[in-house]
C-alpha cells in the first residue's frame, strides 16, 4: 500500500467522505470522486480501512479494569461532579455557576451494587430443600 493509499484510509475514517477523503489525501480534486470509488473496490484499501475503524473502536472501550477502577472510585466517594447551581446576586437576578460536589450516596450505592455483583458477593449459593408433606384423610404421608 503506498502512503497516499495509507493517507487516504486514515482519512476516510474521519467524515466517511471519500471524495473528500481523497482530496485530502492529495489525489486530484478534478478526478477524487472516481478515484475514489477505485479506491473503496480495492480489497487492501478495504481490508486497511475496517482495521483502522476496529483499533479506533477498541481504543475507546473501556476495558474491564477501567470499570472496576472508576467504579471503585465511585463507591470510595474520590470522584466529583459537575453541578449547575443558580445563585441569586440581589435584586431579582441570578447567575449560574458550575461547582463541583461529591458524588451522591445513591450514586456511591450503585457502583458498591454493581462490584458486588462483578465479584459475586451476593450470590445465593444456599439450596432450600423442601419435601412436601401430602394430607390425606388426616393421615400425613411423607415423601
Amino acid at each position: 500500500m503506498t502512503p497516499k493509499q495509507e493517507q487516504f484510509c486514515a482519512e476516510y475514517l474521519i467524515d466517511l467522505n471519500a471524495t473528500q477523503a481523497a482530496i485530502r489525501a492529495g489525489y486530484s480534486p478534478s478526478r477524487a470522486n472516481a478515484t475514489a470509488y477505485k479506491l473503496l473496490t480495492n480489497a487492501d484499501i478495504q481490508t486497511r480501512i475496517n482495521d483502522l475503524r476496529a483499533e479506533r473502536f477498541k481504543a475507546t472501550i473501556m476495558t474491564a479494569e477501567e470499570v472496576e477502577a472508576r467504579l471503585s472510585a465511585i463507591g470510595r466517594g474520590e470522584l466529583k461532579e459537575e453541578v449547575v447551581v443558580t445563585l441569586g446576586i440581589g435584586d431579582g437576578f441570578s447567575e449560574e455557576k458550575i461547582v463541583k460536589k461529591q458524588i451522591s450516596a445513591k450514586d456511591q450505592l450503585k457502583a458498591l451494587e454493581l462490584m458486588g455483583k462483578r465479584n459475586n458477593l451476593f450470590s445465593a449459593d444456599t439450596q432450600i430443600d423442601i419435601k412436601p408433606i401430602i394430607i390425606k384423610g388426616g393421615d400425613e404421608i411423607r415423601d
